[in-house]
């Protein structure tokens, strides 16, 4: 049950797809400017790093995507020299579980959620079709879908649509931490109460909804393309090419109640836990989702108005 709950909300936080342009209601990407000057090309072999520091330590920052194949192959010399020694790794702060005090309202959430359904008797025709086509090619019933929510159907989707293509939120994050434990490097993480984020779900509005809706079903047609040719680009360091794949969850949540908030709670979080691990001489390593990394107000950038000296991967 509880991972059941966790899989929905880390899906609808943070794997949603790009929306179209041609939606009028999306309102802006909270992270659709990036700091160009942060945008370079990595050097080294492999994926692009960046470097905080303050004078006696730095943080080495890999920036890694938010969707990406499973298992997925990178040279990872860069990162097992950096790996020696290191103070710690701070891992993508993506965790979302329902903590023990809130497991009842959050399973009364899920079970408001799961109602309502079949989805598909909720479409107009011409959408109707096109769904029926997506989840029979993905193998599923309209069972699998039992809810008149259609942003929870979209998250229910999109988990369909990654797990057919063999696609994955948690990679590299996911092979990293195994690393850093074998190594006996401290890794740290933070986990966020999926109770409230469940409400923000059943209090999006229906126009909303679908909107979140359309995006996934357009992409889950469309296919993993654009993600594996972003993910090949992200392996070879090159940093513009890996963007092409990272405007996957922004949209839809600048529209969810509260998911403005929770945006900026987790940057502010990430670029804490940068601040914290800079206290210690040495060097650390933290992995980013690369967007929020890059964008104006994102996790460097607020960095640097702190004064911390950025590095970018075209610098040795």
């Amino acid at each position: 049950m509880l991972n059941r709950l966790a899989s929905l909300c880390a899906v609808v936080l943070l794997a949603a797809t790009p929306a179209p342009a041609q939606v009028p209601l999306v309102p802006a990407d909270p992270d659709a400017t990036l700091v160009e000057e942060l945008v370079v090309t990595g050097r080294l072999p492999g994926p692009a790093w960046w470097r905080v520091s303050d004078g006696d330590t730095t943080v080495y920052v890999l920036g890694v995507p938010s969707l990406a194949p499973k298992r997925m192959e990178w040279d990872r010399g860069v990162f097992e020299r950096r790996l020696e020694g290191a103070n710690e790794v701070i891992l993508p702060f993506t965790n979302i579980r329902a903590k023990s005090v809130g497991v009842v309202g959050a399973g009364f959430n899920l079970l408001r959620l799961r109602s309502g359904g079949p989805f598909e008797k909720h479409l107009d025709p011409a959408t109707q079709a096109r769904f029926v086509a997506v989840r029979e090619r993905l193998g599923h019933s309209a069972k699998h879908y039992p809810t008149s929510n259609p942003l929870a159907a979209g998250v229910q989707l999109a988990s369909d649509y990654r797990e057919s293509s063999n696609l994955t939120t948690t990679d590299p994050a996911k092979l990293v931490e195994l690393l850093a434990r074998r190594a006996g490097v401290p890794v740290v993480e933070k986990t966020y109460d999926i109770g409230p984020l469940l409400g923000a779900i059943i209090r999006t509005s229906p126009s909303v909804g679908r909107i979140c809706f359309d995006e996934v079903l357009n992409q889950a047609e469309a296919g993993p393309g654009v993600t594996l040719a972003a993910a090949r680009a992200w392996a070879q360091g090159d940093v513009h090419g890996a963007l092409e794949n990272e405007r996957t969850y922004e949209r839809c949540l600048a529209m969810v109640p509260g998911g403005r908030a929770f945006d900026e709670r987790t940057k502010a979080d990430t670029a804490g836990a940068i601040q914290k691990a800079l206290a210690k001489p040495g060097h650390a390593i933290a992995l980013v989702p690369l967007r929020p990394l890059l964008a104006q107000g994102g996790v460097l950038d607020r960095l640097r108005q702190q004064g911390f000296e950025v590095k970018t991967p075209g610098e040795v």
